[in-house]
């Protein structure tokens, strides 16, 4: 796995492959607005890509439709504390599978 910041923007991080160079997360702080949550401030949020399988289990508060991805491939899940820790990380391991080279 390679972490790597944004130039432009260095505070969202991408989650990639090392071998294949695809991503498997996307980490940004973006505000609770572009979410449409009627809350003031930001959240950290990671979009993951989505196993339809896999996610219909999951919906819960705090899973979403990705922010500026393709919102049928991947979600966002708040870092809120919103969604249990291990939710997310069982999440981030799928979308890593998901991507991964045959």
């Amino acid at each position: 796995m390679a972490i790597r910041r944004g130039l432009k923007y260095p505070d969202n991080i991408v989650l990639r492959h090392v071998d294949t160079r695809k991503w498997f997360g996307l980490l940004m702080n973006i505000p609770y607005a572009k979410l449409g949550i009627n809350k003031s401030g930001n959240v950290d949020v990671l979009n993951i890509k989505k196993d339809n399988v896999v996610i219909g289990s999951f919906l819960q508060d705090g899973i979403l439709p990705a922010y500026h991805m393709n919102k049928a491939s991947w979600v966002s899940v708040l870092l809120d504390g919103t969604v249990p820790e291990q939710d997310i990380e069982f999440l981030l391991n799928v979308s890593f599978e998901l991507t991964k080279g045959k």
